[in-house]
């Protein structure tokens, strides 16, 4: 955790932190790295998120209408 050099603080609902307290024991890893991980995830999902959205801003649109008809003749509806 030494490569870290920024200090914040954190505001948990008493359970949240409990919880988090516990995991940190339990797996030997301090709540700081484990928070710092957290937040590394979800900004990696973040990131396939936005990649996702570019690949697939080409695509075509289609309204709510012309879908239902279009599972409608493909005998989904």
């Amino acid at each position: 955790m030494s490569d870290l050099s920024k200090r914040s603080t954190v505001y948990f609902d008493p359970a949240i932190h409990r919880a988090l307290r516990l995991r940190a024991a339990s797996t030997q890893v301090s709540l700081s790295e484990l928070v710092d991980e957290a937040v590394r995830l979800m900004m990696r999902e973040d990131q396939e998120d936005l990649a996702a959205f570019a690949q697939r801003a080409a695509e075509p649109e289609m309204t709510y209408e012309a879908l239902l008809a279009d599972l409608k003749q493909h005998g989904k509806l």
